[in-house]
């Protein structure tokens, strides 16, 4: 399973319908609207490396109101569970 994470610019007046437009896009897991450099942030879990193409450049880039993407994957998903063992030097 891949995880992809697209920061979104969008036209400020469709920030809500694009980020509802996104959240109805297959593979989509989670859609924020943030402060900072990007509008929009959408978690996308994907099954196959093809299906970025299909969902980003083909579908989300084409919503009205996307100005522009930019698409981060993810190389390994930490929990606070691997957090703490990664710090846990067994002092209690």
């Amino acid at each position: 399973m891949l995880t992809a994470f697209v920061f979104i610019h969008t036209d400020p007046k469709k920030i809500a319908s694009v980020a509802r437009a996104i959240a109805n896009l297959p593979n989509v897991a989670e859609v924020y609207s943030v402060t900072g450099d990007c509008d929009i942030i959408a978690v996308l879990r994907l099954g196959e490396y093809d299906q970025l193409a299909e969902i980003v450049p083909d579908a989300l880039a084409q919503i009205d109101g996307v100005v522009r993407t930019s698409t981060a994957l993810a190389f390994r998903r930490y929990s606070a569970g691997d957090l703490t063992a990664a710090w846990d030097i067994g002092v209690s």
